[in-house]
C-alpha cells in the first residue's frame, strides 16, 4: 500500500509544527525520518495516526484520500504503529495483549483466546519468533516485548508499518535482528516509515531518507550519505560527530564502590554486590540493556535508593546512608535519565530550574528571600555559556524543546564546584547538535579532574566517552572493560557473558 501525505500543516496556537509536509512512502520500502527534536517528526506522525487532525494537508492510500477520526480509523484503514514506549499492558499475556483491542468470540460473553494463540504462532513462525502465545508480557525481555507489538500491529492487517525510534532499549544483536525484520516486511511489500536519531541505522536499512527541520522537508538524502551530511542537513549546520578527547590524566582519590546491594521495598535484590571505582580524570561508562540495575545504581549513589548495603565513598567520605542535601552538598552533580520526571520542574522559568539545587545559596537567597536579579544574571550567562534556545530566563521550562530542557539540567548540576559526575542517560531523546554539545561538556569536566560516571544504553555514546566500561546484566557488573572494547563484546556482555567469555 503507497502511503502519500500532501501539503501537511498543524498549527498549535501560533506555533506551526508541521508546514506543509509532503511525504511519500512506497510499499516495500523504508523509508526513514530524520530531524532534530522539536523538528516535527512525531506530530507528523500522530496526525498519520488519527491522534491528531491536520489544520491542512491530506493523507492518501493508494490514492485514496483518508479521513482519520481516531487511530481506529487509522489502524482499520491498514496503518501500524510500534511505539518506542510499548503499548503493552505488562500482567496480560502475549495473546490477550494482541487481541485487545479487536477482541473475537465464540459465544455470547466468551473471548476466542485460541484464535488469539492461533494467530501468534502464525506471525511468529512467519518471522522466526520464539513466543509463547500464554507468556506474561511483564515477564518478557524488551526484545521480544517489542516482537509483540510488531505482532500486534500485523494482527490488524497493517500495510504501513511506523517504527518509532525502535531501537533505544535494545542490545546491538536485538538491534540487528530488528532490521533484518524490517527487511522481510519490506521484502513483503510492507511499506515502513522508520524513526530514529541513529545515524548508522538509517544508513544500515533506509531505502529513503526524509530530513525535516524546523517542521519543514529540508530534503531528501541517499543511504549512501555519510553521517557528517545527514547530521548537518538536520541540523543546519556542520556538526561535529567525533568526540575529541586526549588519553586520561588519572589523579588520587575519586569514587570507590564496595560490595553494593540495593533493594527494593519489598526486599528485593536489584543490585547485587557490585564494587568499582572511578577517578579523577577518567570517565567509567556504565553500559547494559536498560532494566538491569543501573537505574538503581544511580539511585544509591545520589541517595534516591530507599535500602542500600554496602559502602560508598568519594574522597574518603562515606555517602551510603546519607540524605540527597547532604550528597548534592559533597560536590555530587546528578543528571537523571528522566529529565521530565526527575530533572525539572515544566511549570518554573528557565532560571528557577538552574538554581534547584541551589536555592539556599548565599549568592541566591538572603534573608528567605531570592534575589532575583541575580538569578536572572546568573540564568542569563549559563543560557548564553550552554545555548539554550529560549526566549529568556523567564520562559517555563516544559516549554523547551527536549534538548533544550536538557540542557538546563546540564547548565545546572556542571555550573557547581563538582567532585564527582553521575549523568545517566544524558543525551536520551535528544538531537545530534545537543548530543555534540552534550558530549563536549561531559569531557571537559573529565579533563576538569572530576571523575565522571556516564550511564548509557547507546554503545556509540558508551564508545564516544568511556576511559573504561562496566556492564551491568541482572543487577551484577559482569566485567569492567576498556573504553575501546568492540561493539559486539559488549553486545554479548549486555546478553551476560562475563568479559573472560568475550575475550575468549
Amino acid at each position: 500500500m503507497k502511503l502519500e501525505l500532501r501539503g501537511i500543516t498543524k498549527r498549535f496556537g501560533s506555533l506551526v509544527a508541521n508546514d506543509h509536509i509532503d511525504l511519500v512512502v512506497e510499499p516495500g520500502r523504508i523509508h526513514a525520518l530524520l530531524g532534530e527534536n522539536g523538528a516535527g517528526k512525531s506530530t507528523l506522525m500522530n496526525v498519520l495516526y488519527g491522534l491528531y487532525q491536520a489544520d491542512e494537508g491530506e493523507i492518501l492510500l493508494d490514492d485514496a484520500i483518508q479521513h482519520f477520526r481516531g487511530p481506529g480509523d487509522a489502524m482499520a484503514a491498514g496503518i501500524g504503529m510500534v511505539h518506542q514506549h510499548f503499548m503493552l499492558i505488562p500482567v496480560f499475556t502475549v495473546a490477550e495483549n494482541v487481541m485487545l483491542g479487536h477482541e473475537t468470540t465464540k459465544g455470547p460473553g466468551m473471548l476466542d483466546l485460541n484464535a488469539a494463540r492461533r494467530h501468534v504462532r502464525d506471525v511468529a513462525d512467519r518471522f522466526g519468533f520464539e513466543i509463547d502465545p500464554d507468556a506474561v508480557v511483564g515477564d518478557l525481555p524488551v526484545g521480544v516485548q517489542q516482537r509483540v507489538e510488531i505482532i500486534k500491529a500485523l494482527s490488524r492487517d497493517a500495510q504501513v508499518l511506523v517504527f518509532d525510534e525502535p531501537t533505544a532499549v535494545l542490545t546491538p544483536q536485538e538491534t540487528d535482528e530488528l532490521m533484518a525484520i524490517m527487511r522481510q516486511l519490506r521484502d513483503e511489500g510492507t511499506a515502513i516509515v522508520f524513526i530514529t536519531h541513529k545515524l548508522r541505522e538509517v544508513r544500515e536499512v533506509a531505502d529513503d531518507i526524509t530530513v525535516i527541520r524546523l517542521g519543514k522537508v529540508v530534503g531528501q538524502a541517499e543511504p549512501t550519505a555519510t553521517n557528517a551530511e545527514l547530521a548537518s542537513l538536520m541540523v543546519g549546520r556542520a556538526v561535529e560527530l567525533r568526540v575529541h578527547k586526549d588519553a586520561p590524566r588519572i589523579g588520587e582519590g575519586g569514587l570507590k564502590v564496595s560490595n553494593l546491594r540495593v533493594l527494593t521495598p519489598a526486599g528485593a535484590i536489584v543490585v547485587d554486590d557490585v564494587s568499582f571505582e572511578v577517578r579523577p580524570g577518567e570517565i567509567l561508562a556504565v553500559a547494559g540493556v536498560q532494566g538491569n540495575g543501573q537505574t538503581e545504581l544511580v539511585e544509591a549513589i545520589v541517595g534516591l535508593a530507599p535500602r542500600v548495603e554496602g559502602s560508598i565513598v568519594l574522597d574518603g567520605v562515606e555517602l551510603a546512608g546519607k540524605s540527597v542535601r547532604a550528597i548534592l552538598d559533597a560536590g555530587v552533580g546528578f543528571v537523571p535519565e528522566d529529565r521530565n520526571e526527575d530533572g525539572l520542574v515544566g511549570n518554573f522559568s528557565v532560571a528557577e530550574n538552574l538554581i534547584l539545587d541551589r536555592s539556599g545559596d548565599a549568592e541566591f537567597v538572603r534573608g528567605g528571600t531570592i534575589r532575583r536579579q541575580t538569578v536572572e544574571s546568573f540564568a542569563k550567562e549559563r543560557i548564553a555559556e550552554y545555548d539554550i534556545r529560549t526566549q529568556g530566563p523567564a520562559t517555563p521550562a516544559g516549554a523547551l524543546s527536549g534538548g533544550n530542557q536538557q540542557k538546563v539540567v546540564i547548565a545546572r548540576e556542571m555550573s557547581r564546584d563538582l567532585r564527582l559526575l553521575v549523568a545517566a542517560q544524558p543525551t536520551r531523546g535528544v538531537d545530534v547538535g545537543s548530543i555534540e554539545f552534550i558530549h563536549k561538556r561531559i569531557v571537559e569536566t573529565r579533563d576538569a579532574g572530576i571523575p565522571v560516571i556516564v550511564v548509557s544504553t547507546e554503545l556509540d555514546e558508551v564508545a564516544a566517552l568511556a576511559d573504561r566500561v562496566a556492564v551491568m546484566y541482572r543487577g551484577t557488573i559482569v566485567g569492567v572493560v576498556p573504553g575501546d572494547t568492540s561493539r559486539e563484546a559488549l553486545g554479548l556482555m549486555m546478553a551476560g557473558a562475563t568479559d573472560t567469555e568475550t575475550a575468549a
